[in-house]
């Protein structure tokens, strides 16, 4: 298990009914990252990754990127492509171009789909 900058041990879990990853360390739920999955026009199981958030009382501690990490790697591992619509995801993909292979860019159709999805 990944451990945050204070040493404290972090755990990240899939929760599917809510549509994010949540991080908890402390015996405290710290944060999370949302996502929708579709299928894209190319036939691809696309993970859209929208929005990352961690509480301020765990800010610093790097739990945002082991956060991200953990989703990208669970999402890859699932073979689903990641597309990084979130500005922290979007920033991890650029500093680790190993994950490229397994990304899509974010490109109109897929802003447009996703405030669709969100609107529904």
């Amino acid at each position: 298990m990944p451990t945050d900058k204070t040493g404290a041990t972090a755990t990240v879990t899939d929760n599917p009914a809510a549509q994010r990853y949540e991080i908890a360390t402390d015996d405290q739920t710290a944060g999370f990252t949302q996502y929708r999955d579709r299928t894209a026009p190319d036939g691809s199981a696309e993970r859209i990754f929208f929005h990352t958030e961690v509480a301020e009382e765990f800010g610093g501690r790097g739990l945002g990127t082991i956060l991200v990490q953990e989703a990208l790697d669970d999402t890859r591992s699932n073979g689903r492509i990641i597309v990084g619509v979130c500005p922290l995801v979007a920033a991890f993909l650029t500093k680790h171009p190993d994950y490229a292979e397994a990304a899509h860019p974010v490109t109109p159709e897929v802003l447009a789909w996703l405030k669709k999805a969100l609107n529904n």
